[in-house]
């Protein structure tokens, strides 16, 4: 059995793939079983074949590189990553766009976690390019929080909802870890099934490091004494209708967890707050159209996805 199998998504972005790649070789202590698994998530041909050229050119740890005919997104790449995977005791979902910076990173989250069995997932602190904090922590998405925001909670109710924007020193308790680096228990992982595959874009490590919790009683720690740099979804161009797909997720998540009340409420809310945007910017109307409609997964980015090869 391996100690880790890593987990990356390429799409169009193959420079940052292999970098990611050679950072984790890099880094990596030679005793340490581990294996590199990247799926290939429908990019563009071109973009496929040079980073299976490049990827044959690095030593030091297998590699894997799986092409998917169809863009299925990140949880379902994920599983299809982990269907691939060799038995292993964890597994690491990275991002393409993240550069692992410290020796055996892999290493100390596996012992970190080795020596804390309540324990499923773990991040190290992320950092931008440049090396600045950058937020890694965050709270379940509840109607409090999408309702009040962040801050509000934070503010009044520091216990319960932590800091997000503070450097922690130790390693800290969080609902959840953003999806950039989560190092995973694998039998935990697979008891609770893995990513929900409905979700295209957002909202997977939350809705993951939830059913862990609700499931199995395991938590989500931050483990602040390593970092690494995140260059913040390299591969995904903000618009409109990757914002759709953002309120589609949540409120999937939120009907999931919460019930269909909850849905509503937070829909309705929606509905409002968007019909009164459109009127300033009215680039936001196809937004307002797919509440106005339920944000239904049948408006999911997912269902607009063709094979290419």
């Amino acid at each position: 059995m391996l100690d880790v199998s890593c987990i990356i998504i390429n799409y169009n972005t193959s420079g940052f793939t292999f970098d990611c790649v050679k950072s984790i070789i890099e880094n990596h202590d030679p005793d340490f079983k581990c294996e590199i698994i990247v799926i290939d998530n429908a990019s563009r041909q071109e973009d496929f074949q040079k980073l299976d050229r490049d990827l044959k050119s690095l030593k030091g740890l297998p590699i894997k590189h799986i092409g998917s005919k169809i863009n299925i997104g990140f949880g379902a790449g994920n599983m299809l990553g982990v269907q691939e995977a060799s038995p292993s005791r964890y597994y690491a979902f990275i991002n393409n766009d993240t550069l692992i910076t410290a020796k055996n990173t892999l290493e100390e989250l596996a012992q970190f976690m080795d020596n804390n069995a309540e324990i499923a997932v773990c991040s190290p602190q992320m950092l931008d390019e440049e090396g600045n904090f950058r937020v890694t922590i965050d709270h379940f998405s509840t109607l409090q929080r999408e309702i009040l925001k962040r801050s509000f909670l934070e503010t009044f109710f520091p216990k319960k909802y932590l800091n997000r924007k503070k450097f922690y020193d130790n390693p800290t308790r969080v609902d959840y870890v953003q999806g950039s680096f989560l190092f995973v228990d694998a039998q935990d992982f697979n008891d609770v099934g893995g990513f929900d595959t409905n979700l295209f874009l957002y909202y997977e490590e939350s809705d993951l490091c939830r059913r862990l919790l609700k499931q199995k009683g395991k938590l989500t720690y931050l483990y602040p004494y390593l970092t690494y740099i995140h260059y913040k979804s390299a591969s995904i161009e903000k618009n409109i209708a990757i914002k759709k797909e953002l309120k589609i997720s949540l409120l999937y998540y939120i009907r999931k967890h919460f019930g269909f009340l909850a849905y509503k409420v937070l829909l309705t809310y929606m509905i409002i707050r968007y019909f009164f945007t459109c009127l300033v910017k009215p680039k936001y109307f196809p937004l307002f159209k797919v509440l106005w409609r339920g944000a239904h997964l049948s408006d999911s980015l997912k269902q607009k996805q063709v094979i290419i090869r």
